[in-house]
């Protein structure tokens, strides 16, 4: 006997039929051409939050953006030790074997990652009750001490002063990557920062000069 269907189930199998009958039939010849192949000029690093979600932010089709997303929107600096390297992995696909011209690191206010890595609430918890999060935001600790020296360790201010931080780090990281390194160099691979207020749904690119956020109009 087949599993009882979930609400939750239900609500996904309708919006499947409903992209089926109008995303999907509507662009037969988008859909025929991506069977071939994905030639996406940008990769997006952003975050898991459901809140967040690029192509509905860019408004873009599928296979216009190559699209990472984890907690804090978080790359780790180059390593080859012995482990799993999920975004390392998906960065050199993209880079590599896609040869994206861009790579576009997209924060968010409101992240609980960041949040958590700034207020180090998960900091001791076992893996399932927050260490493996705590883990993965420890990448943050450096750029946390500045912002805990400037702005304390809680409130808004604080929480967006380590939002932003985290953006920085992951640029500051991909620049780690060899072959990142030597792509920027060669004006083959541009890198950017970016920040989607959740409040007032604007987004912000940051200024490559300053390292400051600026809305866009």
């Amino acid at each position: 006997m087949s599993e009882a269907k979930s609400p939750v189930l239900e609500d996904l199998v309708e919006g499947y039929r409903h992209f089926r009958s109008s995303g999907w039939s509507q662009n037969r010849e988008r859909w025929a051409k991506l069977k071939d192949g994905q030639e996406p000029q940008v990769m997006v690093i952003s975050c898991s939050d459901s809140r967040v979600d690029p192509s509905q932010i860019f408004d873009v089709d599928p296979g216009e953006i190559f699209v990472v997303r984890n907690v804090a929107a978080l790359v780790p600096p180059y390593e080859t030790t012995p482990g799993h390297h999920g975004v390392s992995a998906a960065l050199e696909f993209a880079v590599q074997v896609l040869k994206v011209k861009e790579v576009l690191v997209m924060g968010h206010g409101m992240c609980g990652g960041c949040k958590a890595a700034l207020s180090q609430s998960l900091r001791g918890n076992a893996p399932g009750a927050g260490g493996f999060v705590d883990d993965w935001i420890s990448l943050l600790d450096e750029a946390r001490e500045k912002v805990v020296a400037d702005h304390g360790d809680s409130g808004r201010a604080a929480e967006i002063e380590m939002e932003h931080a985290g953006v920085r780090v992951s640029l500051e990281n991909l620049m780690t990557f060899p072959w990142v390194r030597d792509k920027v160099a060669s004006g083959e691979l541009t890198l950017r920062g970016s920040f989607f207020a959740i409040s007032d749904g604007i987004l912000h690119l940051m200024n490559p000069d300053t390292k400051e956020f600026e809305p866009v109009d």
